[in-house]
């Protein structure tokens, strides 16, 4: 069996840390959208700022999507190789039991 203690504890996300979250991540869009309106710029120039702005929003959440998928899927092979070590132990002392 797997030993629990070497299991690292997850915490579960605060339902405060979460709302600060959206209202900063709201709070940061307005301001963004605020300046890129009243900035003295031409139509285009404004354009161009926008479609900055939305595409970093987006590359953020892809990347931090990204990053969280390589970190599960490295634990996830470490949980297997755990698994199969631990399973060729108790085959082992097994087969040294007969």
């Amino acid at each position: 069996m797997s030993n629990p203690t070497n299991v690292a504890p997850t915490a579960p996300a605060m339902n405060a840390f979460s709302m600060f979250t959206f209202i900063s991540f709201g709070v940061s869009a307005l301001m963004m959208a605020g300046g890129i309106y009243f900035m003295e710029a031409s139509f285009a120039a404004k354009g161009f700022y926008a479609m900055s702005a939305i595409m970093l929003v987006h590359t953020t959440i892809s990347l931090s999507k990204t990053l969280r998928d390589q970190e599960e899927q490295r634990k996830l092979h470490n949980r297997i190789d755990e698994a199969r070590a631990e399973r060729l132990l108790m085959e082992t002392r097994d087969g040294d039991l007969l």
